[in-house]
């Protein structure tokens, strides 16, 4: 759950810097880059575990 909050804010930095670059076309492919963390640390918030199962 740890890694899950430190992807997504990491995001929300990564795409605040995009947002600053943006209209530039480097702003707005960093700005992708950093929504996608954002959206992906989210999910991973609501994955379910997997467990090792010693059969």
């Amino acid at each position: 759950m740890t890694v899950s909050w430190i992807v997504t804010g990491l995001g929300i930095v990564v795409s605040l810097f995009g947002y600053y670059l943006t209209p530039n076309s480097w702003g707005y492919g960093v700005l992708g880059y950093g929504l996608a963390h954002i959206v992906l640390g989210i999910l991973d918030m609501f994955r379910q575990p997997v467990r090792d199962s010693q059969a």
